[in-house]
């Protein structure tokens, strides 16, 4: 499988090097030129290409969105088309501006992503893990200390396929439920960044 990166900031970078490591081909853009990745290219070694945000839209069999979310209207829309689509981002009013459906609770970030998505199958995940402890905190299925990470979606086989990617990198995975209970891991909840087992992140989720 190969996997399209629209985005290549901290959580990218650390996700693509997990996806390598397990022998996945990843195909990184930003929103510059192609060349501006050439070093993080070669760090990656030859399961890695650079390519315009578009291209790895359309070579990836799953797309990880990993921008931020100010700028999701610029996610190619027709190379998307029926494809899962992973979404890390989150909103921070700071950085991104006012958004009155979020601030007002009515939609979540992956809600909005999925309306200008139509067609694909978007699922919330990574976006509650700092990104340094993708790397550091990823542990083998066999050890009682792993950590479990949240996802939320509407498409079950879509949910089924980036749980299956998150045990291969290291994690346990908890279903949410759907993309709109994604507001209980968001920025500012008790379940954002945690450090927990299975069940301390079920407690923390329940508290949002």
């Amino acid at each position: 499988m190969k996997i399209g990166f629209i985005g290549s900031g901290n959580i990218g970078r650390n996700l693509a090097r997990l996806a390598v490591k397990n022998d996945y081909d990843v195909i990184m853009s930003n929103s510059r030129d192609p060349e501006t990745l050439n070093d993080l290219v070669s760090e990656l070694g030859p399961h890695a290409k650079a390519a315009w945000a578009k291209d790895a839209a359309e070579q990836g069999d799953l797309v990880v969105v990993t921008i931020p979310l100010k700028n999701y209207r610029q996610v190619p829309v027709g190379p998307l088309k029926g494809k899962t689509v992973i979404d890390t981002m989150n909103y921070y009013p700071s950085r991104d501006g006012h958004i009155s459906e979020l601030d007002s609770g009515s939609t979540t970030t992956s809600e909005l992503l999925q309306a200008h998505l139509p067609e694909s199958k978007v699922v919330k995940a990574f976006n509650s893990i700092i990104a340094g402890e993708l790397i550091s905190t990823s542990l083998p299925k066999s050890n009682p200390n792993r950590r479990a990470l949240p996802i939320a979606g509407n498409d079950s086989k879509a949910k089924e396929t980036v749980a299956s990617l998150i045990n291969q990198f290291g994690f346990d995975v908890y279903d949410a439920g759907s993309l709109h209970e994604g507001f209980r891991f968001q920025n500012g909840t008790p379940a954002y960044v945690i450090r927990a087992n299975k069940n301390q992140l079920i407690a923390a989720l329940k508290k949002a």
